[in-house]
């Protein structure tokens, strides 16, 4: 709270760049829509990953650690109107600038209803700010869980406010390996996002241990500390910024191996749809997945875009992460 809210004034108040995103291209409608956000939300923004999956229209989602609100303003585009984004973050001075700016964006985006709120609060404890239980189609996250002491709660909150087939879809940093405990009582290796760096083998198994499906790895891209003194307390762990998705698959969902075909009818994904590092899907192209893929893909609000047939000559084995 205290990095958050009173040292780091704007993004170049940063240490060291882990959380940084990455200069990819971005899509026009994601772009566009960036545009639109107010200066002084996008000044005070700390994310590492483009966390804007696709297939938004209507949806409700939910940003763990919305911060300033900048990603909240973004996805209020993409939803539309009768769609509705909630942010909820533990620094009171993020969730202020947020809401001081609810009108401003609701004005620039022409609804007549603000289809966003802000809620003070702890992503470890969202029943305590009143979210209710399968209420939300995606939760998102950027940069953030690494900053909560209990991952295991994060994820388990997160499950629970999911709607059946919703998705949990986050960028985050991850280690080569788990982290000492002198680099875990770092003060500004922690408000730094390196700190509370989850080991990426253990996210694989806290997801299974709450429900989630085994996560699938959109991008990865290596960090560089750039601070002499605190490479030199880290030694020799290697870190990555990365975004996983994660789906509530509901229980009972029968799906074996099988063949898919995208329908191309996603706004701005016509042609293409690179779901994951393994999964690009081809308008119009038969592509052979395996059984988890094919249970994500009929479970989730995916279901429409896709014709899926059951067995496949040669379905993909899963992969693991890099």
């Amino acid at each position: 709270q205290d990095y958050y809210g009173k040292e780091l004034q704007k993004s170049e108040d940063l240490k060291t760049n882990a959380c940084t995103t990455s200069a990819r291209p971005l899509p026009k409608a994601v772009k566009d829509a960036l545009e639109r956000v107010h200066e002084e939300v996008v000044a005070r923004y700390y994310g590492c990953g483009l966390v804007i999956p696709e297939c938004l229209s209507l949806c409700w989602i939910l940003d763990l650690g919305s911060g300033s609100g900048r990603d909240c303003y973004l996805l209020s585009q993409l939803v539309g109107e009768q769609g509705h984004v909630t942010g909820i973050d533990m620094t009171e001075g993020q969730a202020e600038v947020a809401k001081k700016h609810i009108a401003y964006h609701m004005d620039k985006f022409g609804y007549r209803k603000p289809n966003v709120e802000f809620v003070h609060g702890y992503m470890e404890k969202l029943g305590d700010a009143g979210l209710a239980d399968e209420s939300y189609d995606i939760v998102i996250s950027n940069c953030v869980i690494n900053l909560a002491p209990d991952k295991s709660a994060v994820l388990r909150e997160a499950f629970r406010v999911l709607k059946p087939g919703g998705e949990m879809y986050f960028s985050d940093i991850y280690a080569s390996q788990r982290l000492s405990e002198t680099v875990r009582r770092h003060r500004v290796l922690w408000g730094e996002c390196l700190a509370g760096a989850l080991y990426w083998r253990d996210l694989y198994s806290i997801a299974e241990e709450v429900g989630f499906s085994p996560p699938c790895l959109v991008t990865a891209s290596p960090i560089t500390i750039g601070n002499k003194e605190l490479e030199g307390i880290v030694g020799d762990c290697r870190f990555v910024s990365a975004t996983f998705r994660l789906f509530k698959v509901p229980g009972g969902t029968q799906a074996g191996p099988g063949q898919v075909i995208y329908k191309g009818r996603i706004m701005g994904h016509e042609r293409e749809l690179v779901f994951d590092a393994n999964f690009t899907f081809k308008e119009g192209e038969v592509v052979d997945v395996d059984a988890e893929m094919a249970a994500i893909l009929q479970s989730s609000r995916f279901a429409e875009e896709f014709l899926i047939r059951a067995g496949g000559a040669n379905a993909a084995a899963l992969q693991g992460c890099c």
